[in-house]
């Protein structure tokens, strides 16, 4: 006699903290993405969705905003990547500056260091990520902001 078989689950989804000055900012960026790319817009609402929303003074440094450095693992390939996400002007991925309305973008923002996330590539590879180190920003970029 056999037991029936478990139907596997997704792996369950990180925590998400975003600071409430930037869930604003974001959301605007996902309502202009929605004629441009809905499948990408529709995956960053979802990711606000299930946000923890926080004032910006309580975001903690080991987070991952707009601005910081983020460090990386890729399990698929075993290397590490370090990259900057910034707002979609700002982008330019041979300086490591990667815009928030990327799919890796969206994976990114609002995770802490130590996270470990699941991240589908533009052509369907599923990869899985780990948050190694997020970079604070400076006092210099503080200042010119």
């Amino acid at each position: 006699m056999s037991t029936p078989s478990k139907p596997r689950r997704s792996p369950r989804k990180p925590k998400i903290v975003l600071s409430n000055t930037r869930l604003a900012e974001l959301e605007a960026l996902s309502e202009g993405m929605m004629r441009r790319n809905p499948e990408l817009a529709e995956q960053l609402v979802e990711e606000l969705g299930r946000a923890r929303i926080v004032t910006p003074q309580r975001l903690r440094a080991d987070v991952v905003d707009l601005g910081r450095e983020v460090t990386y693992h890729d399990e698929a390939t075993d290397k590490d990547h370090t990259v900057t996400l910034v707002l979609p002007q700002n982008a330019d991925i041979s300086n490591g500056l990667v815009s928030v309305m990327t799919p890796i973008g969206v994976a990114l923002i609002g995770l802490a260091e130590g996270a470990v996330f699941h991240w589908e590539t533009r052509d369907r590879q599923r990869r899985e990520l780990k948050i190694l180190k997020v970079a604070p920003l400076g006092q210099e970029t503080l200042q010119s902001a």
